[in-house]
């Protein structure tokens, strides 16, 4: 399928913008990625972060920056927490268990839509909550499909293994007990972009008694399906 408009520099802007979807990226790897030459990307991407495109961590990598959230939130477009509402709350009453989306948001994963268990015990995850990429299913799930170095860089001082995460790459579906926080439980799966990259991830959550100590066993099936469902619901053309 040709993607291009006809518009070099637009489409070669959006080549980098395309590449950053999946987290935190070098210069290097932006030129991996798009396969234009080392001076372009670079001379792009500065443009891009002067109009706060594109915005720069701590390690001086290039991450998508907050104009983008400004200008979905603007237009009223962000398909994924627009169509997260009811998959979460059916999540929730097919689990009686907590339910949320997160987002990767350069070393953090961010809650960008849940669904609260109403009452008994609960792993509450109000909406904005940052969370660590160290630990927990739903971390385990935004960072297995990572490109190489991206996924090296991910495991240190990580609290699952490369073999975990092989097995989460193998099976479509992550869990975890006691990773995050001692005693809770939880299940998640990888919701696709249009572009097939894996850009949140579907959970649920609660504590190991109410889970047990296989999750995924019991709980994997409907979470994937929940994950599906915001899938499609991204590569749906707009009306």
């Amino acid at each position: 399928m040709d993607n291009t408009s006809g518009v070099g520099v637009i489409d070669k802007a959006v080549m980098v913008l395309d590449a950053l979807e999946a987290g935190p990226t070098t210069l290097a790897q932006l030129v991996s990625a798009t396969g234009l030459a080392r001076p372009t990307v670079h001379r792009l991407a500065i443009a891009l972060v002067h109009h706060r495109l594109v915005t720069r961590d701590m390690q001086g990598r290039f991450v998508l920056g907050g104009r983008l959230v400004e200008l979905a939130s603007a237009a009223g477009e962000d398909r994924l927490i627009a169509s997260a509402g009811p998959v979460l709350l059916a999540l929730r009453d097919a689990t009686g268990e907590s339910s949320q989306v997160f987002r990767r948001q350069g070393e953090w994963r961010v809650c960008v839509a849940s669904a609260e268990r109403p009452v008994g015990l609960r792993d509450t995850i109000p909406v904005g909550t940052q969370l660590s990429m160290k630990a927990g299913s739903a971390a385990q799930v935004l960072l297995a499909w990572e490109d190489h170095e991206r996924l090296l860089e991910g495991l240190q001082q990580a609290r699952f293994t490369p073999t975990v995460l092989a097995g989460v790459r193998r099976r479509g579906w992550a869990q975890s007990l006691g990773e995050r926080e001692p005693g809770v439980a939880s299940v998640s799966a990888p919701v696709r972009g249009p572009s097939g990259r894996v850009i949140a991830a579907v959970s649920i959550s609660g504590p190991i008694e109410r889970l047990s100590r296989q999750p995924g066993r019991i709980h994997a099936e409907v979470v994937v399906r929940a994950a599906a469902q915001l899938t499609d619901a991204l590569r749906k053309t707009p009306d």
